[in-house]
């Protein structure tokens, strides 16, 4: 019984190696463009998307797979003559919003850019009539 019950724990504590993915990083993953002007814009643009698996980090930071395929795909449509907006734009619509740094207003994120200045005016008039004195 003993015996059991050690062999089902050992089992369940090496189910993560098991997990471990073996497949190869994608073939320009770590490889940079021929062409120095094309590897500055794809680092430009890697450096504005994040890492859909770390979420802290940029896919030109991350050592994550995803972001590894990521990486190779902004390099091959750099390399294919796309423009960094384009790419973006592709990848936004793929992966939803939050894959960008630099997010969009559109109706749904608008009230997220327009609430801190609501509430900065509010503070400001809550202060004013708190320090204002009125004259008898």
């Amino acid at each position: 019984m003993i015996a059991r019950l050690l062999a089902l724990l050992a089992l369940a504590l090496a189910a993560p190696l098991a997990a471990d993915s073996t497949l190869p990083p994608a073939p320009w993953a770590y490889r940079q463009l021929p062409d120095p002007a094309q590897e500055a814009k794809a680092n430009a643009l890697m450096q504005t998307l994040r890492c859909l698996t770390c979420q802290g980090q940029s896919i030109a930071d991350s050592d994550a797979q995803m972001a590894g395929d990521l990486r190779n795909e902004v390099r091959l449509r750099i390399a294919a003559g796309e423009q960094p907006e384009a790419i973006r734009a592709w990848l936004i619509a793929r992966y939803g919003d939050y894959i960008s740094y630099a997010p969009r207003v559109t109706t749904l994120t608008w009230p997220l850019f327009a609430l801190p200045a609501l509430f900065v005016v509010l503070a400001a008039l809550l202060l004013r009539r708190r320090f204002v004195r009125v004259a008898p």
